[in-house]
């Protein structure tokens, strides 16, 4: 059966409700839209550095600032976004796994040129990893530690969702509904930080560990179509895209394992008592959080 075919008897989900301005999404005009200025994320991660790096050093001079209400409203906003951002894309991928398989969750695209609701609340996904790059000015702001894995995951994931939408990656439904599970924890954990709430300084490690898994599963997903595409199989991925993301996964893996083991492992083995700042994973430093 080829893609075509396949696609024509691809069902959707029973959503309870789907809203105008996601009914009115078409794919094709974002796709172009994209296509043409994905590459503009190299200017925008360009951009980015100076700013970080420049306000790093224009700080390091300076008192730090507060900005405990803006922060809390930043996380509030990120966190209401992830969480309905979830709740629309989940279901797509639970449908899919249930009706159509593991194959088909990794290689067709049906979530964007099928599923209006998943389609859209992947764009704005996609979109809103230009925006999430304000998190680095806070640390900026407030002179934290700006650490490697911050602001490396930030330009990569951005440059590598803005890349995969231009081609329609099969397999970024994955990316998108754990991203938005992961920051929907994430940003209401610094939120409720923000706000000087305590929420139990495991739920810092919970995140650590929640990141790890998204990594290994990441990996495994593809490796999974890698093999297809090995096996001739039709796998809507490019084989540069398999690569790149592979390299991106696995480099996060790492990173994020290492900081955990600094994080929380002494020396001893023993579990340190240590948690996040906002807008990274970093050591809970300063008691302004």
């Amino acid at each position: 059966m080829n893609k075509l075919s396949y696609m024509e008897v691809v069902t959707v989900p029973n959503y309870s409700y789907v809203f105008n301005f996601e009914e009115n999404f078409i794919h094709t005009e974002t796709k172009v839209w994209m296509t043409k200025n994905w590459t503009n994320c190299f200017y925008y991660c360009g951009i980015y550095m100076i700013l970080i790096f420049g306000g790093k050093h224009y700080m390091s001079t300076r008192p730090r600032f507060e900005l405990r209400g803006v922060l809390a409203l930043w996380n509030t906003l990120l966190a209401s976004f992830s969480i309905i951002g979830l709740t629309r894309t989940l279901p797509e991928l639970v449908h899919v796994l249930k009706h159509y398989g593991f194959y088909h969750s990794v290689c067709i695209p049906s979530f964007i040129e099928q599923d209006v609701v998943s389609g859209f609340w992947t764009w704005m996904f996609v979109l809103s990893k230009l925006p999430e790059l304000g998190d680095t000015i806070f640390i900026v702001l407030r002179k934290q530690e700006l650490i490697f894995l911050h602001w490396y995951h930030h330009i990569t994931v951005l440059l590598y969702s803005w890349f995969s939408y231009s081609e329609y990656t099969a397999s970024a439904r994955w990316f998108v509904v754990m991203n938005f599970f992961i920051h929907s924890i994430m940003y209401s954990y610094y939120a409720l930080k923000a706000m000087q709430y305590r929420p139990p300084k495991i739920c810092a490690m919970l995140i650590t560990v929640l990141q790890i898994t998204q990594m290994f599963i990441g990996c495994i997903i593809n490796i999974s179509a890698h093999q297809y595409l090995e096996n001739q199989i039709e796998c809507h991925i490019s084989r540069l895209n398999v690569k790149l993301s592979l390299l991106m996964y696995f480099s996060y893996f790492i990173l994020f394992c290492r900081f955990f083991q600094r994080s929380y492992i002494n020396k001893g083995g023993k579990f340190q008592k240590k948690g996040f700042t906002n807008g990274t994973v970093e050591y809970d430093k300063l008691k302004a959080n």
